[in-house]
């Protein structure tokens, strides 16, 4: 692939401006979040717009509309939706989602996050990326906060993140009776540590199905199941 743009299936996805690129976390986290059916969307931190063209593609009834708060970014993502095949069902807002949550009186089916994680003490000279990594724009209480005022009662909220930093956020989704329903460790390999936790939580009694997702074999193959999750999207599958 080149740097400058991710060719799927369906539809391409230029970064060139965007601080960070389409990566495994947003490629799994497209294909795997959503048990029902949405009709409405949300996507917060819309980075290139790779989560929202997937879930377009993956719920053909389903409006999706995102958030973005870094200029560039915004600007790509809104390139990429309006020169893909789901233009008519994907938009995206140029606004940080602690001001959309407040002001909007919307409520969506499912909401899915790839948010930023690291403290801001671990910084880089890149402004883009930064903002793309690091939770002093968007901290976890205010993700949640948010989503709280925008999730539908019988919605969905789908994260995903490392497994230290989702614990951090499952503890405050407790404390405003968001539970988690279902979970998926993500692992390099089936003998490997976990390196990601793909999550969803909804309003109502806690039940969590687990399950374990490894991305290669021991031979450094694609393992079966990963290629099956990525069949529709990932152009060597």
């Amino acid at each position: 692939m080149s740097n400058t743009f991710f060719k799927f299936k369906q539809f391409i996805v230029n970064q060139d401006r965007c601080g960070m690129k389409v990566s495994t976390d947003a490629v799994v986290l497209g294909a795997l979040a959503g048990k029902k059916s949405p009709l409405s969307i949300l996507d917060v931190g819309v980075g290139t717009g790779v989560i929202s063209l997937m879930l377009a593609q993956r719920f053909d009834n389903a409006t999706v509309f995102g958030v973005e708060i870094e200029d560039s970014a915004f600007g790509q993502a809104l390139e990429n939706i309006q020169a893909s095949k789901f233009a008519k069902r994907v938009s995206v807002k140029h606004q940080d989602f602690q001001t959309y949550s407040d002001k909007s009186d919307q409520q969506f089916d499912m909401i899915v996050s790839n948010p930023p994680y690291f403290p801001d003490h671990i910084k880089t000279n890149d402004a883009q990326r930064n903002k793309a990594l690091h939770n002093d724009s968007l901290s976890f209480e205010d993700l949640v906060a948010g989503v709280i005022k925008c999730l539908d009662e019988s919605g969905e909220f789908w994260v995903i993140l490392p497994p230290r930093q989702m614990q951090d956020l499952e503890e405050i989704c407790k404390i405003h009776q968001l539970l988690p329903f279902h979970k998926v460790n993500l692992k390099d390999k089936q003998e490997t540590k976990v390196i990601r936790v793909i999550q969803g939580f909804s309003y109502g009694s806690e039940f969590t199905l687990e399950n374990e997702l490894f991305i290669k074999n021991p031979d450094g193959s694609f393992a079966k199941a990963y290629q099956k999750l990525l069949k529709d999207f990932l152009l060597i599958f």
